[in-house]
């Protein structure tokens, strides 16, 4: 609550470090932010070949592939660029940590917004798939802003944990990149989730992945008009994750931050 309230009344500099970040990602480069669009397309199109082609993979519950790859993929890179980038906040930003009259806190919540961004170009590129298979937008998809806001809360919840702790012990960072390499395959993001059903001694994945929960949700409002509550115990689940997470990294970050300075 204190950090929203932290928020709200610096927007206007936290916006204006949002921007910053999102420019430097790509500053010295000649296409600049261009290449905020060319890489995920490539990525999308990568995968899209390979299961396609390769696998000979094709509609997944009567969904084309390509629209129901994309609708998995939107929100878990989006989960894994906030995360990853917002773990590294203060390392990569030792200069303001350093001074006393800026709020570090609000980091993670800048490399959040930076990676928000970075991901319009996938939202874009999945609205153009849906509208050429059919699936134009409707209400339903005014949930996706909740699924957003989900986003949104675990990765300030993991982030400010493990940002805390990565001054003091950088190869955090290096075992972050592996536990999500894992859980890129542990969440229904290149797999149906139906297909658990038949594997009952499995479904642990799902109930125990919060990230699933996202997923998850993001195809069912785009592709079968799920409500979002519609899985109440996984829903319960997935704030109560969050906010023991949440207070967890909190007491962390509040313990830790006056040592920052020291070790960067």
């Amino acid at each position: 609550m204190k950090l929203a309230i932290l928020a709200v009344k610096n927007r206007r500099m936290l916006l204006g470090l949002i921007r910053s970040d999102f420019k430097n990602r790509y500053l010295g480069n000649h296409l600049g932010i261009v290449w905020a669009f060319i890489q995920p397309l490539v990525m999308v199109a990568v995968y899209w070949f390979v299961f396609t082609k390769g696998f000979r993979a094709g509609a997944v519950s009567n969904v084309p592939f390509l629209m129901w790859l994309l609708a998995g993929m939107v929100p878990w890179f989006l989960i894994n660029d906030a995360i990853i980038s917002a773990s590294n906040a203060v390392t990569s930003q030792a200069f303001l940590v350093k001074k006393i009259v800026f709020e570090v806190k609000l980091l993670p919540l800048v490399k959040i917004g930076s990676a928000i961004l970075v991901n319009v170009a996938f939202w874009v590129f999945l609205l153009i798939v849906c509208v050429i298979y059919g699936y134009y937008p409707n209400l339903w998809w005014f949930q996706l802003i909740y699924y957003m806001f989900c986003i949104v809360a675990i990765s300030l919840s993991i982030s400010l944990l493990f940002s805390a702790v990565m001054p003091f012990w950088p190869d955090v960072g290096q075992i972050l990149n592996v536990i999500f390499q894992v859980m890129f395959w542990a969440t229904p993001v290149m797999w149906n989730k139906d297909m658990l059903l038949t594997h009952p001694h499995y479904q642990y994945i799902i109930k125990l992945n919060p990230f699933a929960y996202i997923v998850n949700g993001f195809r069912d409002t785009i592709t079968e008009q799920i409500p979002f509550w519609h899985y109440y115990n996984q829903m319960a689940y997935f704030w109560l994750f969050v906010l023991v997470v949440y207070w967890i990294g909190n007491r962390s970050f509040n313990k830790l931050r006056p040592h920052f300075a020291d070790v960067l």
